[in-house]
């Protein structure tokens, strides 16, 4: 068994060495010889070539070293483009009376199985002399000749750098040449000058005038010019039979190499493949080319190598363009970015926008909860038939434009009221109100339904709200034909206005005021009662209006005491010992009233004496001293009987008592009213004096005893001057 294994080891061994026919050079071979790099396949010594064909000779002349191939001095050796530069020598003749010559022998390289070619494409034959026929031949099978004629006839025609058969010549050779003779006509050369011929490397032959009858050319080149010499390996043909490698002699041995067929002479010479250099008839002898170091992409461009090969790129934002070779700026990158970029943010602001979105939402939805707005909803479900709208912040915006300044027609202590449209065009009065507390934030859904539910043609109606912001909005009828204030103090200044007309109008606003205290469930406390809150329709009826000051009437004894508000001039004296607002409270106010309609003044003036700015003081000074006739206004006393003007004194009287409970409720003071308008002595001219009345109201605001009416369309309107106790304590002091 021993023996058979390592008979089999034997068999293995010499197939390997048998089947091992690749050929290197050894390790110690010479690499260089003067200045010239031995570069396989070429070498020096034994095993240092492919063969012995590719053998130099590392000569030492004078001291010097130098190669040779043959006789002739090898230059330099190009693996890529399979060819030598060696020296070759140049035939001389000189033609002289006896007809000696001298002329050079035979040139090349001997032997068809000689890797070496003449280049048919680098080399030219070139002839230099007058009147001379030089010629080259090929004495081999090819049985080839060929020549050219130099003559000089007149040396002015010799041009430096020009070789057109004038002082010079040459001429092509065939391929497939490895030995050439040259020589001359003796019969043709006839001048007794130099002539030259040789077979020359065609892009170092630069004619001179100079060359011209002496030795000059022969001097300048110490007898030999470069010459171009092919090679390849002949011995196997083309590519196709040498791939098969059948003898084991296939030269391109390393991976990356590539065979080419000779295209002088049979035969094949190996290179490197695309993307690789180094030396092809060598193992590994063909490495990756680094392209980059050669700067190959265009301007701006960035290259990256690759193994066999590179790319290039352009830096972000630009793209290659054939037609300039260049990196450009990429038009389509830059708009897809920005059409990228601007999607993404329309998508980030469409996303801040549903996100805020939301979120308002949520913020309405909570003051919607607030405000009472779920317990409003459950009512108006449960009552089909309530005549009250909850409208949202879009519609009420869209009705006032955005609540522009020019649609302000109120402006006071509990709000700011606008004048809107809202739909089916309707005319409304929307009032924003000022900031209400926690407590009134609670109650405010249940208060605005009990105040839905008041209906009363001498109470404005209130249509509906908006609950779904911080401070909730309401909306009222419009009413277009001012108010008692500008009735009493600024319209009627200088004119005679039914004194009719003014009793009617208190007696309407008293019928309201007494449904509030009496038939509203629960009864409602108006805080706020004077003549700029009775405003005028279009039928000149009053309506009490602005509910700011209003509260329920209170239930228990906790509810009872609490912070109210009013204006100044109307509000009642027990005020700062009790801050209770009672009915009683909205009779002292109405009290006043009632003097100014008697007296065409304004219930306080900030400026003249202090005992005379307090109308209320006054008048019941006045009442006092039995003097009633030094308050009332000279259109009062001729237009009404003492009767009546005595009525009303004595009723404002008993409104304006000092203590609370001896005033007449609402219902006495309307009844009292109703009884005096009976006493007027021309109750048919109260027709005539309306009509008169309409063609006065509107108009801009104006100052009157140091009050400033801010608005001239009728609604909600207070006083600058209007000074609350405390803003912040009624239900809807908004």
């Amino acid at each position: 068994m021993r023996v058979i294994l390592e008979l089999v080891l034997i068999l293995v061994l010499s197939t390997a060495q048998c089947g091992s026919t690749t050929k290197v050079p050894r390790s110690d071979c010479q690499k260089q010889c003067g200045h010239i790099d031995m570069e396989y396949p070429f070498g020096i010594g034994t095993d240092c070539s492919f063969n012995g064909g590719f053998d130099i000779n590392c000569t030492n002349q004078n001291g010097v070293f130098k190669p040779f191939i043959g006789d002739f001095e090898l230059l330099n050796i190009s693996l890529t483009q399979s060819t030598v530069r060696v020296l070759n020598f140049i035939t001389a003749y000189c033609y002289n009376s006896s007809g000696s010559m001298e002329v050079s022998g035979p040139r090349g390289f001997n032997g068809t199985n000689t890797p070496y070619r003449l280049s048919d494409v680098r080399n030219k034959f070139t002839v230099v002399g007058c009147n001379t026929l030089g010629y080259i031949v090929d004495d081999g099978n090819r049985r080839y000749q060929s020549g050219c004629v130099s003559t000089c006839r007149n040396l002015s025609d010799l041009v430096d750098g020009v070789c057109s058969g004038m002082g010079c010549c040459q001429t092509a050779i065939p391929n497939g040449m490895y030995y050439y003779r040259a020589g001359f006509d003796m019969g043709f050369n006839t001048s007794q000058t130099w002539s030259y011929a040789v077979l020359m490397e065609a892009s170092e032959f630069n004619f001179s005038t100079a060359y011209i009858n002496s030795t000059r050319f022969n001097d300048t080149n110490a007898g030999r010019v470069p010459m171009v010499v092919d090679w390849a390996f002949r011995g196997e043909g083309s590519c196709v039979t040498a791939e098969r490698n059948e003898t084991g002699d296939y030269a391109c041995l390393s991976s990356n190499s590539k065979c080419v067929n000779s295209t002088n002479g049979p035969g094949y010479f190996c290179n490197c493949s695309q993307g690789y250099e180094g030396n092809p008839y060598l193992p590994d002898g063909c490495r990756d080319t680094n392209e980059c170091n050669r700067h190959p992409c265009p301007s701006g461009g960035v290259c990256h190598n690759t193994i066999g090969g590179y790319y290039c790129s352009c830096r972000a934002g630009r793209k290659f363009s054939g037609e300039t070779n260049a990196c450009n700026p990429d038009i389509g990158l830059i708009i897809g970015v920005i059409a990228g970029f601007l999607a993404l943010m329309s998508i980030a602001f469409c996303r801040h926008m549903i996100i805020q979105r939301r979120k308002l939402n949520k913020i309405k939805q909570e003051y919607f909860r607030q405000h009472g707005g779920t317990l409003l909803f459950e009512r108006m479900k449960s009552e089909k038939g309530l005549a009250f709208t909850v409208f949202s912040e879009a519609e009420l915006i869209h009705a006032t434009n955005n609540f522009d300044k020019s649609r302000i027609i109120g402006q006071g202590g509990h709000g700011t009221v606008y004048k809107g449209m809202v739909k089916d065009d309707m005319q409304v009065a929307i009032k924003r109100c000022a900031l209400i507390d926690e407590r009134q934030k609670k109650e405010f859904g249940q208060e605005m339904l009990i105040l839905s539910q008041i209906n009363h043609k001498n109470i404005v109606k209130l249509l509906g709200c908006c609950l779904e912001v911080e401070v909730p909005m309401l909306v009222y009828e419009f009413i277009p034909n001012g108010t008692l204030f500008e009735l009493i103090h600024r319209k009627n200044q200088g004119l005679q206005i039914s004194f009719g007309t003014l009793l009617r109008i208190a007696h309407e606003a008293a019928e309201g005021l007494h449904f509030l205290h009496s038939y509203a469930s629960p009864p409602i406390l108006h805080g706020d009662v004077k003549t700029a809150n009775i405003l005028l329709d279009k039928n000149h009826m009053a309506k009490v209006s602005d509910f700011g000051a209003s509260i329920l009437a209170p239930s228990d004894k906790e509810q009872f005491v609490t912070m109210v508000q009013g204006t100044c001039g109307y509000l009642y004296p027990e005020y700062m010992q009790t801050c209770q607002l009672t009915d009683k409270s909205d009779v002292y106010s109405f009290g006043v009233i009632i003097l100014e309609i008697l007296t065409g003044e304004v219930p306080l003036k900030l400026v003249g004496p202090e005992m005379q700015r307090s109308l209320s003081s006054v008048f019941l000074s006045a009442m006092k001293e039995n003097n009633l006739d030094s308050v009332l206004a000279s259109h009062v006393k001729g237009q009404e009987s003492m009767e009546l003007i005595r009525g009303l004194a004595e009723l404002a009287k008993q409104c304006l008592d000092m203590c609370g409970s001896n005033r007449p409720s609402m219902k006495e003071i309307a009844d009292e009213l109703g009884r005096l308008r009976k006493l007027s002595p021309h109750p048919w001219v109260q027709d005539d004096a309306e009509i008169e009345i309409e063609s006065l109201l509107g108009g801009p605001s104006t100052t009157t005893n140091g009050f400033e009416i801010v608005t001239s369309t009728g609604y909600a309107t207070e006083e600058r001057e209007n000074l609350p106790m405390n803003p912040g304590s009624s239900y809807y002091a908004r």
